[in-house]
């Protein structure tokens, strides 16, 4: 007994000690992240813990529903449908010439299921920035960062334009697996913008393309400087409430009353994101009804050439926070998330194409993921 007592003490005090390191070293967000995946039998974030977080409302307006094709969930190809459900999806819609084609849902999901974004919320923040500038809130996408936030104040070659084109030249890292990276800290932790802070420009903006969540969340700053409000309400006025969402949707928080995730973790239906791409696919207008400019919708889904990949070669798969690609003869661009979520627009089809799910396909081909093109093959055939 008195053996069992003391291990039991032993163990007890290498806690409390592990769990003093992780204060003092500032790692406090590990207590987040372990009891939220390793104790609940996970190995990483999934796409329904909004309870688990503290989040805001984007507030819905008046609903406008969507049409349902005379041919709806007739035409499909099997041998598709197959491979897309090697991923674990969650839903799959294609909508096109604005009426919803085919809609299927997997599991216990349905029409009003809620699941999180992850990155396609960056083309969310990407959407807001244009919005803000049709706005005059912000002048150019030229402008100075250090002219909006302090922080980058000595930094006068730093602009939005790199921020929105993820060649800032900032520091940060996008490790996925690293429980100490920028991402888990942004994720688990309660002090984005302080987080932020621990980075700096390190190389020349405008260079060099990098994939980083921290930009993103600079430009959330920025819309919270610019329009006075959070970025979920700035959302919800300016876009969910327009565009007739049917659900108000959820944008996790840093911490009670605190900021937006805003590189990920939008909640929301298949059917309303899809409005995204509708929008997009429109040119900035829903219903007749200007939402962002044109000229800035056609930036966004311009590649950027100028910039160089990793391997040296001009980046013609990136925009605004938004990727691009060119398949099937096709001019493509869509939004995209670490688990498989997709908003993708075929404007030569007048098609969008909601995928949800838990996964995506593990290899890149021409810097997409390679379930990409079989929701692309898909969508085609109806």
């Amino acid at each position: 007994m008195k053996l069992i007592k003391r291990i039991l003490l032993s163990i007890v005090i290498i806690l409390a000690l592990a769990s003093v390191l992780i204060i003092v070293t500032g790692n406090s967000h590990l207590f987040k992240a372990v009891s939220s995946t390793y104790l609940v039998g996970r190995t990483g974030p999934s796409i329904d813990e909004h309870a688990i977080f503290e989040s805001r409302t984007v507030e819905v307006g008046k609903h406008q529903p969507w049409e349902l094709g005379e041919y709806y969930n007739k035409i499909y190809d099997k041998e598709l449908l197959t491979e897309i459900e090697k991923f674990n999806p969650a839903a799959l819609l294609v909508i096109k010439h604005d009426e919803i084609v085919y809609e299927r849902y997997w599991e216990n999901y349905n029409e009003n299921s809620l699941t999180n974004s992850f990155s396609v919320a960056k083309t969310f923040i990407g959407l807001l920035i244009g919005v803000a500038l049709d706005e005059g809130k912000i002048n150019s996408v030229d402008d100075l960062v250090g002219d909006y936030l302090p922080k980058y104040k000595d930094n006068p070659e730093l602009t939005i334009k790199h921020l929105l084109t993820m060649s800032s030249g900032i520091n940060f890292d996008e490790s996925y697996k690293s429980p100490f990276g920028h991402m888990a800290k942004a994720y688990y932790g309660t002090d984005i913008k302080k987080l932020n802070e621990n980075y700096s420009v390190t190389e020349t903006p405008g260079e060099n393309w990098k994939y980083l969540g921290g930009n993103t969340i600079i430009l959330s700053l920025i819309l919270e400087k610019v329009t006075g409000t959070t970025v979920a309400e700035y959302m919800s006025q300016k876009v969910w409430n327009p565009i007739g969402a049917k659900n108000a949707a959820l944008w996790s928080l840093d911490k009670k009353d605190g900021r937006e995730k805003a590189y990920c973790c939008f909640y929301s239906t298949a059917r309303d994101f899809a409005r995204i791409g509708k929008l997009y696919l429109n040119g900035g207008i829903w219903n007749k009804r200007r939402i962002v400019s044109q000229n800035y919708v056609d930036a966004s889904t311009c590649s950027s050439y100028y910039l160089k990949d990793r391997d040296g070669k001009p980046v013609d798969f990136y925009g605004y926070q938004m990727w691009m690609a060119y398949y099937k003869d096709m001019d493509i661009f869509y939004a995209r998330g670490i688990q498989g979520q997709f908003i993708i627009v075929i404007p030569d089809r007048q098609i969008v194409i909601v995928r949800l799910g838990h996964e995506r396909g593990p290899n890149l081909a021409n810097n997409h993921p390679s379930d990409f093109y079989t929701y692309i093959d898909f969508a085609l055939k109806q």
